[in-house]
This record gives C-alpha cells, structure tokens and sequence, in this order.
C-alpha cells in the first residue's frame, strides 16, 4: 500500500533507463511508482498515470485490466486529496467493481480504504467503520498481512476517536507491538493511534512522542497527509503541555509540509490548527488572517468536521477579539453544519458559543434560552464538559440581572437541598448553576475542577451571606492554582524529556545513517582497489569510532603516515561565524606547527580556495621553480602537496592537507586514499561536534531538571509548613480542633483493638493500659479578666496555661485550644484510674501559681475541669463514640462550674445490663444516672 522512499527512488531510476518505449515490466513499474507517488508528489503521479494510461489502451489481458484499474485508484486518491469529492467516490466505487470482477482482493481492500478517506471528509462516521471493515474482510481473504495490520491499526485509531476506552479493550492487545522491526508504513499508522490513546487518557508525554514517531514514519513511507496530521498533533500535545512557541513550530512544520500539496483538507486544516496556536500566544491578527484562509481553503469540505472546527476556532477568535456579534454568526453557522452533519457535538458548540455571544451582546433572555436548549441537550448526550460550560454561563446570566430561575431547565426558586445546607440562606440562581457545575467536574476521573469555577462559587457564597463556605472554597480554589502550577512545570520536564528523547533517537540514526553510507561508499570502493581499500575500511571504523575531536586528530594523523608519503599534515577547521578557517592540527616531521588563521573570501592560500571552491586541489611544483623551497611559510621545502574540503551532508567542516618533498609524490591511487581519510575524518569531527553539543545539552538538562527537583522540594516543605500552620492555634501554638479531628481516629482505632481483643480473651484480669481520657479545662473568671485588664492580658494568660498544661501532660498526649478560654487535652494510652490524679495536677497547676501580667503585676486565678474516659464502660467498648465522651467531659466541667469553680469533675461508666440510649440518658441527668447505678461521678470536692 506504501513504500520506502528507497524504492521509490529505485523504480524512478529504472524507468529513466528505459527510454520511450517501456515493455510490460516497465508499465508495471510506471504504474507502480505512480501508485507510491500518489501522495509524494501527486501530480508527478497524474503524469505517469496519463502516460501509462496511454500505453494500456487497446491492451486486453487480464494484467492489462488490473493495471488499469490500479490507475483508477490513483486517480481516485488525487480527487480525494484535491478535494473533488464527489469523483473520487465514483472512481473508487468503479475500481471496487472492477477489482471484484477480477477477483483482486488486495484491489478491493485498497478501494475500501480509499472510501474510508473520502468518508472522513464526508463527515460520515459509521461509513468510515464499514469501509474499514470492508477492507480487512478483503486483506484477510488474501493472505496479505502486511495490509491487514495497518487497515486494524486504523480501524483502532478510528474507534479511539468515538471510544478510547472500547478501543484499549478490543485491539490494544491485537495490535502488532512496535519495535525496531515494525515497517514504516505500519509504524505510522500504530504510532499515530497510540498518539490519540495517550492523549485520550492523560499522557501527552506519550501522545507527543508517538506523534514525533507518527511524523517521521510516514514521511519515510510517503503518507504525507498523516504526516501532516501528525506533525500538527504533536503541536496540539505541545500546546497542552504550555509548551505554546514549541507548538508552532510544529503547526508550521505540518503547515510546510501542506502548502505544496495544494490539498485543501491538509492545508486547511494546517492553517485552522497554526492559527489556534497564535491566538493562544495572543497573537490575535495573525490568527484571524489564518483562519481567513483556512475558511477558505476548506469550502469544497463546507460538509465535512474540518470545516466544522475552523467555523469553531473563528466563532472563538472573533468572542477574543471582542466582536462577539461576528462570533455569534460563527456559531450560528456551527449549528447549521451539525444539523447538516446530524452530529450533536457540534450542535452543542454552537449553542454554547452562540448563548456566549448573545450575552456580551446584551440580549441575556435569548441567551438563557439558547444555553438553556443546549444543557438539555448536552445531558441528553452525556457531555459533561460542555455541561460544565454551559452551566457556568447561566451562573453568569443570572449574576448580570435578576432573572426567572424556573424554565426550560424546571430549576425551582430555591434548591431546597442547598437551603437545608446553609441552614435557611436564600440560595441564588448563580449558585444553583455553579453547584451543578462543581458536582459535575468533581464527577470527571482525572479531571482537575479550575480555580475560575471555584472563585465564582466562592463569590456567589459570599453573595448569599455563608461566608464560612466561601473561605473554604477560597482555599480550595488557592490549592487548585497550585496544582495547575506544578502541573506546568511537570509538563515542561515532560516537553524536554520527550524533545531530549527524540533528539537523540534521530542523532543515533543520523549517525547509523551516515555510517551506513560510508560502509557503502567503502564497499565500492573496495570492489575498485582491493586489499588497499580493505585497510582503509578498517581505519574508517576506527576513526569514526572517536567521539573527541584530539583522538581524531591523532588516528588520522598516525593513518596519513602509515599510507602515504608526508612530511606535514594540517586540518583546518571553520569557525563558527563560518568566515575564517583557523588551524585545528598542524604536525610537520613529528613537531607542531604554529597556529594560523585565514580568512575565507579573501585568503589568496590554496587552504582557502579548497575551501571556497569545495574541491580538491593536487598541486605539483617543478623543482626549478623559485617556490619550490616553500609554498607555506614555516614549512619544509615541498614539491607535492594535496588539499581536500572536509564536508559533511554539503556542510562545509575544514580543509585537511598534505605536503610531500617528493615529486609527483600523489598519484591516482594516494588520491583515493586521501579522499576516504578525508571523508571519513569529516564523518568523525562531525560527529564528535555533535556529541560535544549533545553532552552540553544534557548537562543543561540535568541542571534543568536538578532546579525543577529543587523547586518541588521547595514547593513540599512551603505545603508542609502550610499544613502545620493550618492544624496549629496562632496565639499558644497548641493543636486546633482541626488536627484532633484528623489525629484521634488512628488512636481510637488502636484503643478499640486492643479493648476487643481483651473481651475475646475473656475480658478477666485488668482493663488494657489503652484508655484515651478527655480532659476539658476552663479558666476561671477569663471574661473578667479581659474586662479589667484587656484582651491582652487575656491572651498572656492563655500562653501561660499552655505551659502549665505542658508541665502536666506528655509530649505524645494532644494539647487542643478548644475555643475562648477552654481547652481540651487527651492523654493518650492511659490508664483511666490516673485521671484524678492528672486532674488535681492540673488545677493545682493553675491554683498555686499566679500569671505574670507584666510590669511586675501578677494575678491569681483558677481553673475548673471535667473528664471521661474513652471506652466509656471498658465490656461495650464502642458503646459511646469519642465525640460522645468529650461532650460528657464537658458535662464535668459544667459540674465543676456550678459547685464554685476550682474543682475537677470527673464522669466514669458503669456496668449496667441496658446499654440502649445511654449517652442520652447521662446527658439528660446525671443524678437520675448515678441513682440508677449507671454513672459514678468523682470528684475534688468531698461534699460533690
């Protein structure tokens, strides 16, 4: 179906050596490179096409006939390309019935996929599957594998754009797996699959280093139309990576490649994709005069997808640009395609881009209509993402004016879920919209909620006077930005992975490449000169093995002396600016020459000219001439010498030369020997340049990537000094209650295992030293304090009883400001008969020592505390949750409270047969409790 461009070229050089008058193998290879052409160079293909057509008439044998028909496809595939749709479909239909009449499968496979192209054009989706089918039936009945794996490569490919998942799940296991060993033509089409599946799934590290793969393969095998689809593919994975300037060069590269086929689809397309990149930069002109062309370019496809999107990306250029009544006819002519195309998404796109630009145009009632229209639609369809849009735009309509919420939508005034959640707060319209919006994107595996969509929420809860929800959505939104920026920088190590990776695949294989050619060169070589040559083959392995510029120097100099008489040897090398050639190696009878530079244009040097002229120079001096003595200045007396340009791919590198105080010194065969040291010096300096600039850029990548570790590194500590902050009280540097709720559940989990385990060892001997006890402390008379003194004072105090606290308790239990003046402590794997011991510590902790105010003022002051311990009855250990017991410590510290203050209350469990509704009884009474033997209340005070 494809071929090498080295097949190419070897049937372009056997037809040009069979003059006017082909016979039958020479119309077969006519019509076979017209065949390979057809997209290289389609109309060099016409031109054969016609030619051979020509030659064939009045031919009436069978392979006559299906040359002919072959013909046909070719013809066929330039309508497609040129975007003569219609025509291309009749002659791949004729050429289907003609290869079936002759029973050619492999025809018949080639026609279907013909009709697939032409039914992606089309826009006709399910025709595209059936043809493809098709195809396969027929490259299966042939035994032709080759043309079945890449007819399922597409197949894959086709059903990856509809279902990525269901694509995964049928052929990812069925397809050939790409190695060194997979054909170019296969390996375009598998790369460009993989290329859409890891896009689809999240990879754009992936997705654009198998478009890279896509690129290169179909250029080699002549897929130009994929080729130009892959290159704006990896600009497209570029882009998404905020890589924008590398994307356009990509969306050039496709648009270079598309501008010479005159192909409207490519070269619409190319223009359509290049000017989205612009836009993206801002570039918003140079987009418009794009798109401008691209529009036109696709009008033959008004009724395919392509023209679908460019109508797409102008409706999104023009709302850019502000003139959103333009924008709004863009998008009005989007839903006329999708009606026409039958395809509901963009039916939807035009719909949302058209309720946009209704909006800016101040119409909001006819744009809540039509945003309205397309939420239906899109939750008909289950597009998620354009629901999301869609529901962020009526937020916007309802924030701009008081509007009816009920409609299309049958959205009631209030959202009595939202109501019952902020507790009575009249919820508004754009919040009802920006809920739906938040509960969808949250829905979306993978996919991260922006921090646009939570500030309009958090603002709309601010609207509604929930200020608490507005922060928190606040903070969400701060945590999304952050996110997306290390997501940015994520992707720009991906960017330079993947271009590090690629780069140097195609060094290696430039490399390969060259070698390949100079083993190639050599072996003709060798057929002419023999053994003498065999030797040389072998010195060119070992100098283009040296990847440092000296070792060069060095093998060459020692391989010049070994094969050829010389007394000096030099290589000159260009500089950089490319006008001067500077002496990079200079050896004469085993001493360095001295350093010389000269100037390119104007040097009057054979050095020079060598190296103007890109050619070899061989001079011989008459010993009687007066230049004999020396023809370069410092140099011994010379009667030969030999100067040859060192180039590498029609790059010019240096000039290397020999010198010789013989006479007629080089003949033909020192010529040849020169020319292959020279050819194979210029390969090795080349390649060690390379390789010197390579090692530059991977150190430069290291230090990238060694910044970017730095930087993360810096970004983890900045999140953990975050979080602490976020779990600690400012004022005493105790925990809040924000720590204990995400600290107390593993020990409460360890206090129940081990209580548990007790009971199934029979629940005899003493309880676990497990127990959890909840002190709730209060200072006394704090309002007053404030009063009298201020709330700094206030304050002094609260830091001071977190040392008392500090003084009491371990560094492992949880010191918790509770709020105000109250502070909660947990004393951590504990044994609960400690309790009043810990709390007569800590009331006489307070009690015997006065705060220092400052200033020499001191002050006397009391605390009142309350406990429980946690499991309440230690025989039901999950009885009560420890929110339970707190509240019953609270009730302690109210007891303390209400007998005067200055006294501990504590509240212990007791074993009781009717365990239902406990914590409701203890909270009810707790003398009714204590009465009913359910609850023993200990004390500080002997008269509690």
């Amino acid at each position: 179906m494809f071929a090498l461009n080295d097949e190419v070229a070897r049937l372009q050089a056997e037809l040009a050596g069979l003059g006017g008058q082909p016979d039958r193998a020479g119309l077969r290879a006519m019509v076979t490179l017209a065949w390979y052409l057809r997209q290289r160079d389609t109309a060099q293909a016409l031109q054969l096409a016609d030619r051979a057509r020509a030659l064939l008439r009045g031919a009436d044998d069978a392979e006559a006939h299906g040359l002919a028909v072959r013909l046909k496809l070719v013809y066929g595939e330039a309508k497609w390309l040129y975007a003569e749709l219609g025509e291309a479909q009749a002659l791949a239909q004729r050429a289907l019935q003609d290869f079936g009449a002759l029973g050619d499968p492999v025809g018949c496979a080639d026609a279907h996929w013909l009709l697939s192209c032409i039914a992606v054009d089309q826009g006709w989706r399910d025709r595209v599957e059936a043809e493809l089918e098709a195809a396969a039936l027929q490259a299966r009945e042939a035994a032709d594998h080759g043309r079945l794996a890449l007819i399922e490569s597409e197949l894959a490919r086709h059903l990856a754009f509809q279902n990525w998942r269901l694509a995964a799940a049928r052929w990812d296991r069925r397809l050939r797996p790409i190695d060194s060993q997979t054909p170019p033509a296969l390996l375009a089409v598998l790369c460009d699959y993989r290329s859409a599946m890891c896009s689809f799934s999240g990879d754009p590290g992936g997705a654009l280093s198998h478009a890279i793969k896509a690129f290169d393969a179909a250029q080699q095998s002549g897929q130009i139309r994929r080729a130009i689809v892959a290159a704006s593919n990896a600009g497209y994975e570029l882009s998404s990576l905020n890589d924008q300037h590398a994307s356009l060069e990509w969306m050039q590269r496709s648009l270079d490649l598309a501008r010479p086929t005159g192909w409207p689809a490519s070269v619409g397309r190319s223009l359509q994709q290049t000017a989205d990149t612009l836009v993206q930069l801002g570039r918003l002109d140079a987009g418009q005069e794009l798109l401008a062309e691209a529009l036109q370019m696709l009008a033959p496809l008004a009724g395919s997808r392509a023209y679908a999107i460019a109508l797409c990306s102008a409706g999104h250029l023009a709302h850019a640009q502000g003139d959103h009544g333009r924008a709004y006819d863009c998008y009005c002519q989007v839903q006329q395609r999708a009606e026409a195309l039958s395809q509901t998404d963009f039916h939807i796109m035009g719909m949302l881009g058209q309720a946009q630009n209704l909006f800016r145009l101040d119409q909001p009632l006819r744009a809540l209509e039509v945003a309205l229209s397309g939420l239906a639609l899109a939750r008909e369809q289950h597009d998620v993402f354009h629901q999301i849009e869609l529901l962020r735009l009526l937020a916007e309509i309802h924030a701009s004016q008081p509007l009816p919420l009920a409609g299309a939508d049958g959205v009631p005034a209030v959202h009595p879920t939202l109501q019952c959640e902020l507790k009575g707060a009249v919820v508004n319209a754009p919040l009802h919209f920006l809920e739906q919006a938040l509960t969808l994107a949250s829905g979306i595996e993978g996919y991260s909620v922006t921090g646009d969509l939570l500030d309009a929420l958090a603002r709309e809860y601010a609207n509604v006077g929930s200020y608490l929800s507005a922060y928190n959505i606040c903070q969400q939104a701060n945590q999304a930005r952050e996110k997306i920026r290390s997501q940015k920088a994520t992707n720009l190590s991906i960017v330079m992975q993947v271009q590090h990776q690629t780069e140097q695949a195609r060094a290696e294989a430039e490399h390969l490449r060259q070698l390949a050619a100079s083993e190639a060169g050599r072996a003709e070589v060798l057929q002419q000169t023999g053994m003498t040559l065999l030797t040389l083959g072998a010195i060119g392995q070992e100098i283009t093995a040296n990847l440092d510029q000296a070792a060069v120097f060095q093998a060459l100099d020692r391989h010049v002396h070994s094969l050829l008489d010389a007394t000096c040897f030099m290589v000159y090398l260009l500089d950089e600016a490319g006008d001067t050639l500077e002496m990079a190696f200079g050896m004469e009878d085993g001493r360095p020459l001295p350093h010389r530079r000269l100037a390119l244009a104007d040097s009057p040097t054979q050095t020079a000219l060598c190296a103007r002229e890109r050619r070899e120079i061989k001079l011989d001096v008459s010993p009687d001439s007066a230049d004999c003595a020396t023809l370069i200045p410092g140099t011994l007396p010379t009667l030969s010498l030999l100067f040859a340009p060192l180039v590498v791919h029609d790059r010019l590198l240096g000039v290397m030369s020999l010198q010789s105080p013989r006479p007629q010194a080089y003949a033909e065969r020192e010529q040849l020997i020169f020319r292959n040291l020279c050819a194979y010096g210029a390969i090795a300096l080349d390649n060690a340049a390379a390789y010197r600039q390579l090692h530059a850029t991977l150190g430069t990548l290291r230090e990238t990537q060694a910044q970017l570790l730095q930087k993360n590194l810096e970004l983890e500590q900045a999140n953990c000094a975050l979080e602490q902050v976020s779990l600690t009280d400012t004022l005493t540097g105790l925990r809040n209650r924000r720590f204990l709720q995400q600290q107390l559940d593993g020990d409460v989990a360890i206090t129940l295992r081990q209580h548990e385990e007790w009971l199934k060892a029979g629940g005899h001997g003493p309880n676990p030293d497990n127990d959890l006890i909840f002190f709730m402390v209060d200072l006394d008379q704090f309002k007053k304090v404030n009063d009298h003194h201020g709330h700094a004072v206030g304050d002094r105090l609260l830091v001071q009883m977190r040392e008392r606290l500090l003084e009491v308790f371990r560094e492992s239990d949880y010191l918790v400001r509770w709020g105000g003046e109250e502070f909660l402590v947990v004393a951590r794997a504990s044994k609960r008969e400690d309790a009043p011991t810990l709390a007569e510590r800590i009331r006489k902790a307070v009690a015997d020592r006065h705060f220092d105010l400052g200033d020499g003022v001191h002050l006397a002051n009391t605390c009142s505390l309350g406990f429980a311990c946690y499991p309440f009855i230690p025989k039901h250990p999950q009885l009560l949750s420890w929110h339970q017991v707190v509240e019953l410590a609270d009730q302690g510290l109210y007891m303390a409270k209400r007998a005067g203050r200055n006294a501990w209350f504590g509240l212990v469990g007791k074993e009781r047969h009717d365990n239902s509704s406990m914590f409701e009884r203890l909270m009810r009474g707790a003398e009714q409790a204590v009465h009913a033997g359910e609850l023993q209340v200990v004390s500080s005070l002997s008269q509690a």
